[in-house]
């Protein structure tokens, strides 16, 4: 048949055409809008650009399909002229726009995915992405959180929160969530399950939830209410999508999926136990205790104990019990010290620096490291080397007044695309510590990423390194490296090793960790904070460090002030002998 039609190219193409399933109105319609906004991103001519808009308009308004009409009969459409006629044309015979293509192609997928969201108008798509430099939902999001857009004409506080608001509808809506999120959200349906059905119930966090994952799809609970119960109790909104023995899923457009897991109390450690960990750590118990799991435990430990296994805290149970790093004396948020990685408003910061002093000395902390965004950073008010000399002079009048306590004076010095730091040496001086990051030019193969850190980590200056890949959580993977590369360098450079505990970011990645701590290396769980509310994201970084095993001695923020100190002085002191 196929070498029949090759003979013959015309009937081949006609009987293609015959069984190729066509465009309907709503799609050929969709494809003119789209090509339309795409041109006013690009800021193309306007009269072409409202041509295209207005025959989207008028293909949604027929009654008749595109499909069943002639060439001419298309052409007598109002605002179809002959271009338009004849792109028409080419979707109904091709399914496919050339021109718009060629726009997608220059479009970043993450720009066409914030044409979708509401709220934010295509004028002000060209200054997130021309001028803010931000080229996903995710980006913005995080721009949101930090105050960033209302540096930017047009973007008042007011607009700032709307976009933001849209933004978080719209990530959630595609199903995935941060493990703050999730925790969070978990909190509430807690709360409302106590109100409505008593305190005599329990509902303890399981599956990813429990092990602290970065992100996840799905909010699981184990619990001694009845299914029975459980079905006559559902929070606003939420439907039974299934229900199978003791096992009930809820789901609510925007919200995580819940999975409620029915167990009495004899069983409840059994039960908890088989819903924690992950398939591999599973799989591995199974094979070594294929019974354990049908026997009745009221409490984890005593499973444990029954399968003579020192207990595996459940952050822990990703990999086999082999493969698990050490379970004793791992980070808890009880072993920070100082706070380490903040903004204040000298940069992009919401608080001043003796606002985020006082609120870490509130907390317990013996110390505050300021590091403000450095001159490059444009769009986060990066310090010039005169307004530098002026914050420094404000914090030590700050130290005078809150001794003991100890503000650090320290830079987020971006890590220019050759790999050298922002400032001129003299500048670079007068800091106690530098945190090198990359912030620009994130576009990079991993050989190029990977040899612009390892310049920055080589210069004597360079204390830590900050958010190592550039990542963003749900938005944006980041510029790949070699990890083994960069932690060797890390650590023959004596350069701290930055986890950032933003929600967003949790960059180093746990999996690193057990890497890093093996060949030596010194880690610092930093939460990255641009406001004194953001300060407390420090906790996340902290069970996101307990999946990968970090002791407190090898986290930098868990050091005292002395020891701190003792710290910073050492490095001088071998760097400059």
């Amino acid at each position: 048949m196929l070498k029949w039609l090759k003979k013959f190219p015309q009937l081949r193409d006609f009987f293609y055409y015959c069984l190729k399933p066509q465009m309907d109105n709503v799609t050929i319609a969709e494809q003119f809008s789209l090509l339309s906004r795409l041109m006013t991103v690009h800021e193309e001519n306007p009269f072409k650009i409202r041509s295209y808009a207005n025959a989207a308009r008028q293909i949604e308004k027929l009654t008749r399909d595109l499909s069943t009409m002639t060439e001419k009969e298309i052409g007598q459409i109002p605002g179809v002229g002959q271009a338009i006629r004849q792109k028409i044309m080419t979707l109904l015979q091709t399914n496919e726009l050339p021109l718009l293509e060629k726009y997608k192609e220059k479009t970043p997928e993450g720009i066409q995915d914030m044409l979708q969201i509401k709220g934010i108008g295509i004028k002000k798509l060209v200054i997130i992405w021309k001028e803010m430099g931000i080229e996903s939902a995710g980006e913005l999001l995080y721009a949101c959180d930090e105050g960033r857009l209302t540096r930017y004409k047009g973007f008042g506080e007011k607009t700032q929160e709307n976009i933001g608001k849209s933004i978080a509808y719209y990530l959630q809506s595609k199903g995935s969530y941060l493990y703050a999120e999730a925790r969070e959200y978990s909190k509430q349906l807690q709360h409302f399950w106590k109100k409505h059905i008593g305190d005599e119930v329990v509902f303890i966090p399981s599956g990813d939830l429990r092990r602290q994952v970065n992100t996840l799809t799905t909010i699981e609970f184990v619990t001694n209410a009845s299914t029975e119960i459980l079905k006559n109790n559902l929070p606003e909104n939420f439907k039974i999508t299934g229900s199978e023995g003791d096992k009930i899923t809820l789901e609510k457009e925007a919200h995580p999926k819940v999975v409620l897991y029915h167990s009495t109390k004899e069983k409840m450690g059994t039960r908890l136990f088989k819903t924690t960990g992950n398939n591999d750590f599973m799989a591995s118990i199974n094979n070594l205790h294929p019974e354990i799991t049908d026997e009745a435990f009221s409490t984890e430990e005593e499973l444990f104990e029954a399968i003579n296994t020192p207990f595996i805290i459940p952050p822990l149970r990703e990999h086999p019990p082999a493969q698990i790093p050490s379970t004793k004396n791992i980070i808890q948020l009880g072993d920070i010290k100082g706070i380490i990685h903040t903004h204040s408003t000298w940069s992009d910061g919401k608080n001043s620096i003796e606002d985020m002093a006082l609120t870490a000395q509130s907390l317990g902390m013996e110390y505050l490291v300021v590091s403000d965004h450095s001159k490059s950073a444009g769009y986060a008010k990066g310090l010039s080397a005169e307004r530098v000399l002026n914050q420094q002079k404000e914090i030590d009048l700050l130290n005078k007044r809150l001794a003991p306590f100890k503000i650090f004076k320290s830079i987020e010095s971006d890590i220019l695309s050759d790999g050298s730091l922002d400032y001129e040496e003299d500048i670079l001086d007068s800091f106690d510590l530098i945190i090198a990051s990359i912030h620009s030019n994130l576009k990079m193969d991993k050989e190029k990423a990977t040899q612009r850190l390892l310049k920055a980590i080589s210069n004597p200056r360079t204390t830590i390194l900050g958010h190592p890949t550039g990542r963003l959580l749900l938005s944006r993977e980041g510029y790949p490296i070699d990890h083994n590369l960069i932690i060797k360098a890390c650590v023959e450079n004596n350069v701290a090793i930055e986890i950032n505990a933003h929600p967003r970011r949790l960059d180093l990645d746990w999996r690193f960790i057990p890497q890093a701590l093996q060949q030596g290396a010194v880690l610092s769980i930093n939460p990255d904070a641009h406001s004194t509310k953001g300060i407390k994201a420090i906790k996340y970084g902290i069970w996101s460090a307990q999946k990968g095993g970090l002791p407190p001695s090898k986290n930098l923020s868990s050091f005292s002030l002395a020891e701190f100190e003792g710290y910073l002085a050492s490095l001088k002191k071998s760097r400059n002998g």
